[in-house]
């Protein structure tokens, strides 16, 4: 099997492997969860970490005692934020650095139209970045590179962080044990999959035409 079908099969079924995580390293699951977070959300290289998949099935062993439901929202909240604030000081020293030595990766086009990225939509940017796979991880580098004031900075990824692990946490502690949702959960992982890339392809749709015209 190869890495990618391998890793397509291990986030469709992650209710059955974190199940089975737990019984053979017991508490040691959440400092791996924790680490899988913190560096989804802290490096621009690991963009396809499964995060809120990840979290709602979580949610979904809390829900049958497997795992703590409230100790789960503190950690993971606790990387969420972590992450983006080292996300954010890599960006503000490395990210300038990086556009000048490496223009083929690092485009300037890529820093100006961040930078109306941000000028647009101000810094709740930061908020709705989370709910964006890989925007989300690139999001934090970002605002570091345009030097977005780490006070306002810091407030929105508190909030974003906190708001993103409770609703996806949450959902999958309330839902994810209904007998529909146990029995369909590779279906129900894709929907939030295909639902968290719904506002990339109309940001995408919106960008292509205004570009057009």
């Amino acid at each position: 099997m190869s890495i990618i079908k391998l890793f397509i099969e291990y986030v469709l079924h992650l209710d059955k492997y974190l199940a089975l995580i737990v019984q053979q390293f017991g508490t040691l699951v959440y400092l791996l969860l924790f680490i899988i977070i913190f560096l989804e959300t802290g490096f621009v290289i690991a963009p396809f970490l499964p995060g809120d998949s990840l979290i709602f099935a979580t949610g979904t062993l809390a829900a049958v005692n497997v795992l703590n439901i409230w100790i789960l929202f503190i950690l993971l909240s606790v990387a969420a934020v972590l992450g983006d604030t080292v996300n954010y000081w890599i960006g503000s020293y490395f990210g300038a650095k990086a556009f000048k030595k490496y223009p083929k990766i690092f485009k300037k086009m890529y820093l100006d139209k961040t930078k109306r990225f941000f000028a647009k939509y101000g810094n709740k940017t930061i908020v709705l970045a989370r709910f964006v796979p890989i925007v989300r991880t690139f999001a934090p580098f970002f605002a570091g590179v345009g030097k977005m004031p780490y006070g306002k900075f810091i407030q929105y990824n508190i909030v974003g962080g906190i708001v993103w692990v409770g609703l996806f946490l949450f959902t999958g502690y309330f839902f994810g044990n209904i007998p529909f949702v146990k029995n369909h959960f590779s279906l129900v992982i894709i929907f939030v999959i295909v639902v968290s890339f719904i506002p990339v392809i109309i940001e995408y749709v919106k960008y292509r035409h205004q570009e057009s015209a």
